[in-house]
C-alpha cells in the first residue's frame, strides 16, 4: 500500500428531470460506470433547461476526483 495518493479529475454534466441532487446522484453514478477509485466530486455550475415556461432539466457541472490505479 502506498503512503501517498494521487488523483485525477474530470469534468462531468449530470441531469434530471427532477432535482439539482438527483441530477449529481445521476452523473456520479454514470462516471463510476467508467471510472474506478472515485472518492469526490465538486459542484462547480448549476444550471437547467427551460421547457414550456418550466423547469425541463436540471443540469449541474461538477469535477470528479478518482484515485489513480496503485497510489
Amino acid at each position: 500500500m502506498s503512503d501517498h495518493h494521487t488523483y485525477k479529475k474530470v469534468e462531468i454534466v449530470g441531469s434530471s428531470r427532477n432535482s439539482v441532487d438527483e441530477a449529481i446522484q445521476n452523473g456520479i453514478a454514470e462516471a463510476s460506470k467508467s471510472l474506478q477509485n472515485v472518492e469526490w466530486f465538486e459542484v462547480g455550475e448549476i444550471r437547467g433547461h427551460v421547457e414550456n415556461g418550466k423547469v425541463g432539466h436540471f443540469q449541474v457541472t461538477m469535477k470528479v476526483g478518482f484515485r489513480l490505479a496503485n497510489s
